[in-house]
């Protein structure tokens, strides 16, 4: 197989965008969130169960978002779970 063959191309940065989605901003910024929120979940080694009680949302949400089920989040309330200041994370 020659090497033009494959044609390189370059992302916008947001795959979201790259693939035409009318809400890629929005998706990709609910991506960042949940992924701050997950990465704080594994570094605290916090269940689901015991960040649910921290950050006063039930134990069901907070698994959505660490399988990135992010569909019924808006992005204000992904800001609130991931900014609770007095949340001992």
């Amino acid at each position: 197989m020659a090497d033009d063959d494959f044609e390189m191309v370059c992302g916008s940065g947001n795959i979201y965008r790259d693939f035409g989605h009318p809400d890629a901003d929005t998706l990709q910024m609910k991506a960042h969130l949940a992924d701050e929120i997950i990465s704080i979940l594994n570094s605290r080694k916090l269940s689901v169960r015991a960040a649910g009680k921290l950050v006063g949302e039930d134990y069901s949400d907070i698994s959505k978002i660490r399988n990135a089920n992010l569909g019924r989040f808006t992005l204000d309330r992904l800001i609130r779970i991931e900014g609770m200041p007095y949340i001992p994370f």
